[in-house]
């Protein structure tokens, strides 16, 4: 298989970006799932640090938010963990994201950007989405049972609009959320098998997410 990079330079990769609060082997799946389908050299988790879709409920610290992606991913050669939203100042927004890679990378780097089902029928409201559709492409995650015809439709306005094309994977993990996983915590319900051992045991000893 080829892996064209040198010094960390990938001309194939797809970002998976999040909050990772917690991360849980949905998002694992979901990565390696679209890393298959499009042979990609590398997959960045980028754990967000102030998302302005997410303001309604602060996120836990991004410091622990980073920890447990770097436990989750490490076994994995095809995932790699980036500070770069961490460290940046300020509201984050995908579009600075891309471009920071893009300088990185290089204009010719095959960028993929993996997301929900259910932010993709947002998507129209994000900053500079016009910009954003031009320099990467959108891989939308579903669930199986995700409303799909709602899906279908925001597709063809965003082709029509913007001639750009959005690709889709159905991946069943989906059905891990890290909504239901701090609920479990914070009423004492069992969270094994829903996201890698690590990553529990890392939350159990920081006291994530319980009262």
């Amino acid at each position: 298989m080829r892996i064209d990079s040198k010094n960390g330079i990938y001309k194939r990769f797809a970002v998976m970006g999040g909050t990772f609060d917690p991360i849980h082997y949905g998002h694992l799946v979901t990565a390696e799932a679209v890393r298959d389908k499009f042979k990609l050299d590398k997959v960045l988790f980028m754990p967000t640090k102030n998302p302005p879709h997410k303001m309604h409920r602060p996120a836990s610290d991004v410091n622990h938010r980073y920890l447990m992606t770097v436990l989750a991913t490490i076994t994995n050669p095809y995932f790699e963990v980036s500070r770069l939203e961490i460290e940046r100042s300020g509201m984050t927004y995908t579009v600075d994201t891309i471009r920071a890679l893009r300088s990185i990378h290089g204009d010719d780097a095959e960028i993929y950007f993996i997301t929900g089902a259910d932010a993709i029928l947002e998507i129209l409201t994000w900053h500079n989405v016009e910009e954003l559709l031009g320099i990467c492409r959108f891989v939308a995650a579903t669930r199986p049972g995700f409303y799909r015809k709602d899906m279908e439709q925001k597709l063809m306005e965003i082709k029509s609009k913007y001639d750009k094309e959005i690709f889709s994977i159905e991946v069943p993990s989906l059905a891990i959320s890290s909504t239901d996983i701090r609920d479990r915590i914070l009423n004492n319900k069992t969270i094994r098998y829903l996201l890698p051992e690590a990553v529990e045991h890392y939350i159990r000893k920081s006291r994530l997410y319980s009262k």
